[in-house]
């Protein structure tokens, strides 16, 4: 029998670059990541310029997350049933034309709140039939052996795109003002339209379902059928109502620390470090092959990470905590993200990737009110360690009475990405 060649099994961080439809779509997902955050920075510099209201900024949030809870669902139906490349497309051109708006606007001297509430939902609309496109659009851009490198990749430069997109915005708003900020952000969106042009999908195979509530209805049975995803998916949601400090990060950068606005600047990006520099060592890293385990164990360190970031006296110890935090969290986004696409059937994948988005923006504004609310009760102290405790509390009892998870291994590389949907969808 002959022997596999070891460069046949050495780790390529590349291989799913070297593939012009994934370069391509990841070109296209950074510049939608980088838009994303931009514009959310932009508008609320500007909501706050026009309202000079705190509470303006909170409905801003609102209005952002209110359209997710009705039509993500049906946006990962629609992405089941339909061209995922062209609903990825035609969402896109919802940020050109916001944007476009919202400068000329601007320009004119004619924006108001109303208008930027408007763009906001619209664009929080697009976004629902988006993101679960784009996601499932994936596995029809890499070959099944560059698969799971490709999962690490693209959110790698997802994450990249999210942080670079604020930091733009104000270095734009500064520069060259609100105005000039949309009109960037225009152009980055015409660059991911133009990718989103040239990329050319295989084709996908087997019969393709309707919209309807039965279609939705069987995405959410089987993620709740399947305890791989519900478990993986509970336990970043969980994590991040009990476990974030982001929305107390004023408090203790001024009271507790007494660090200032620079200071709070720095913990706010230290997060984000964390999290990009194990981005790289990720994709760098063979392949973590117990992808279960290693998300327990990043929870884990994200928990204590929280509570130990909540007792801390210290800034540099601060700053050392939350850019561990984003590393561990990032680990479990990465995992997360290879257990939802590994696991569900292609003919599912857009309904199980609106239902984990639904998670995520539940968890997201759920997060940010738990963490208020108990620090105006009690202090903001007591708040964040009792997050990460109740965060850990919430992985002792899923990890316990979730076995299939706590064992979950990603398969070899060689297995097909059909193949194995055909197996999940089998099991259930």
């Amino acid at each position: 029998m002959r022997r596999a060649s070891p460069d046949s099994n050495r780790h390529d961080p590349w291989a799913a670059l070297r593939q012009r439809n994934f370069t391509v779509l990841s070109v296209s997902t950074f510049c939608s990541g980088t838009t994303l955050t931009l514009v959310q920075a932009a508008i609320a510099w500007q909501v706050y310029q026009v309202s000079d209201s705190v509470l303006q900024l909170g409905v801003v949030g609102l209005v952002r997350f209110l359209p997710s809870l009705g039509l993500s669902l049906v946006g990962g139906a629609l992405a089941d049933s339909h061209d995922r490349r062209l609903i990825t497309l035609v969402s896109q051109a919802v940020p050109l034309f916001a944007s476009i708006v919202l400068m000329l606007t601007t320009l004119h001297g004619n924006i108001g709140l109303p208008l930027i509430y408007g763009m906001v939902f619209v664009l929080a609309v697009a976004s629902s039939f988006e993101n679960p496109a784009r996601r499932a659009l994936l596995v029809s851009c890499v070959t099944p052996e560059a698969f799971t490198n490709g999962i690490t990749v693209n959110s790698t430069l997802q994450k990249f795109g999210q942080v670079t997109g604020p930091a733009v915005a104000g270095l734009a708003i500064a520069a060259i003002g609100i105005s000039g900020a949309y009109a960037l952000n225009a152009a980055i969106v015409g660059l991911s339209l133009a990718m989103l042009v040239i990329l050319r999908p295989r084709p996908r195979e087997g019969a393709r379902g309707v919209v309807s509530v039965a279609a939705i209805r069987e995405g959410i049975v089987f993620v709740w059928r399947h305890q791989v995803l519900l478990g993986a998916m509970t336990l970043d949601m969980f994590a991040v109502i009990f476990g974030g400090a982001t929305a107390l990060l004023p408090v203790f950068a001024k009271d507790i620390l007494g660090v200032g606005a620079l200071g709070y600047g720095l913990l706010s990006a230290a997060i984000d470090i964390g999290a990009l520099a194990m981005s790289v060592v990720l994709v760098f890293l063979p392949q973590i092959r117990r992808a279960g385990r290693a998300l327990i164990i990043s929870i884990a360190v994200f928990g204590l990470g929280t509570i130990a970031f909540g007792l801390s006296r210290s800034f540099l110890l601060s700053m050392f905590i939350y850019m561990a935090v984003g590393a561990a969290d990032q680990i479990s986004v990465v995992m997360r993200s290879t257990l939802v696409q590994l696991e569900s059937p292609d003919e599912l994948r857009g309904r199980v990737a609106s239902v984990n988005g639904l998670f995520i923006g539940a968890s997201n504004q759920m997060g940010a009110a738990e963490s208020g609310v108990l620090a105006a009760i009690t202090s903001a102290t007591f708040a964040v360690v009792f997050g990460g405790a109740a965060c850990l509390g919430v992985l002792g009892l899923v990890t316990a009475g979730m076995g299939k998870l706590r064992s979950y291994e990603i398969p070899e590389p060689a297995v097909s990405i059909v193949e194995k949907g055909e197996e999940v969808a089998a099991a259930g």
